[in-house]
């Protein structure tokens, strides 16, 4: 993701709408969305409560654009299956637009089929492109934290004990720094707030996560929210022992009843629609898009039964002062080890670049990423 460390704040300084962009060169024009049939691959299960879903739900709100094709497969590996059913979908189904939706589907699979199949548009879902891929290939991304910042407010306000337990997957950038943003949200409300995380090692492993769950439980902890590509045991965990929850990736709530305050969700189908509009008018697409709830790329989850009055009007007032700009890492803020992040009175602006380098926990967080 460093490749990108240089370019998001100028790209996104430059545009109008608020999303960053990098021009690609030598799309061919299509008369019409008659023509445009689109491809989505999926790592997992569409209906996985989790990660696939979020992609699923974006992939049925885009079969209602008239005129568009969408073809799906789910459970494809990350390995020369994700080529072969790419290469099925551009040669059977005549998909002029994939959507490749797991980490792993980037380096090689994506990139070999965009210089094999140069008239075919690909997206991944990672920020992973850089200048020297090829021009028809490209990335889309959402940045979650602040979804997972509103969390945090409601979350900070619907604890009693003052400890919030996070299971993760692995202590890569972007779940660091939802970890960090989610502290920042509650204790911007909730001083003695902590967060108690623990790590999986993996993205899909349901025995770790359950484990994690209820020893986060058992030290006391009565909400809980996670970073893993499904969080279905994670949430009925909690909902099972009596506590509450904040969701991540897609809803969960219908998982949890009575204990379920909100979550942070991608908003895919705003990108999917976005791409296949363009495509379909012969526009250029970017090859990095990107955004926060500026541009409808992310969203809490409605409230459940969970979310007390006071935490719902602070967390909407909260979503709408980050839509507007107001920064979420305001100093003073101190590394777990003590060193300084921000100092009083500074602040990254909710893109700042050096924020997708996240490799810290901040003051407040209680685990290691060792």
């Amino acid at each position: 993701m460093s490749k990108f460390e240089l370019s998001r704040r100028s790209l996104l300084q430059g545009s109008a709408a608020g999303i960053l962009g990098l021009a690609a060169g030598g799309m061919p024009r299509l008369a019409s969305a008659a023509g445009l049939t689109v491809g989505i691959v999926y790592v997992g299960p569409r209906d996985d409560f989790g990660w696939n879903q979020a992609h699923a739900v974006a992939a049925t709100a885009l079969k209602e654009v008239p005129g568009v094709t969408v073809v799906e497969e789910e459970n494809v590996a990350e390995t020369i299956a994700v080529s072969k059913s790419i290469e099925s979908m551009i040669n059977l189904d005549g998909a002029n637009l994939i959507f490749a939706t797991s980490f792993g589907y980037y380096k090689p699979f994506v990139l070999d089929l965009a210089a094999k199949y140069p008239d075919v548009q690909f997206r991944h879902a990672a920020p992973l492109w850089s200048e020297a891929d090829p021009k028809n290939a490209g990335s889309y991304f959402g940045y979650l934290d602040q979804a997972h910042y509103v969390d945090g407010i409601a979350a900070g306000l619907c604890t009693t004990t003052n400890k919030l337990g996070f299971v993760a997957a692995k202590p890569i950038g972007m779940v660091l720094r939802n970890i960090n943003s989610f502290l920042l949200g509650a204790r911007k409300v909730n001083p003695n707030a902590t967060v108690q995380v623990i790590f999986t090692g993996e993205w899909s492993m349901p025995v770790r996560e359950a484990e994690a769950a209820n020893a986060l439980i058992d030290a006391g902890c009565d909400v809980l929210t996670c970073h893993v590509d499904g969080p279905k045991v994670v949430i009925e965990t909690a909902e099972a022992r009596g506590i509450k929850c904040c969701g991540h990736n897609a809803s969960q709530a219908p998982l949890a009843p009575k204990g379920f305050i909100t979550g942070a969700e991608y908003k895919w189908a705003t990108i999917y629609k976005m791409f296949s509009a363009d495509l379909a008018e012969g526009k250029t697409l970017p090859n990095f898009s990107g955004g926060g709830f500026d541009v409808d790329f992310v969203q809490n989850t409605p409230y459940g039964a969970g979310a007390t009055p006071e935490a719902i009007a602070a967390a909407d007032a909260a979503r709408e002062e980050v839509k507007a700009g107001k920064p979420i890492f305001v100093g003073p803020i101190n590394k777990q080890d003590g060193t300084p992040l921000l100092a009083a009175g500074a602040s990254f602006d909710n893109y700042e670049p050096a924020l997708d380098q996240t490799d810290f926990l901040i003051e407040g967080v209680v685990g290691s990423i060792t």
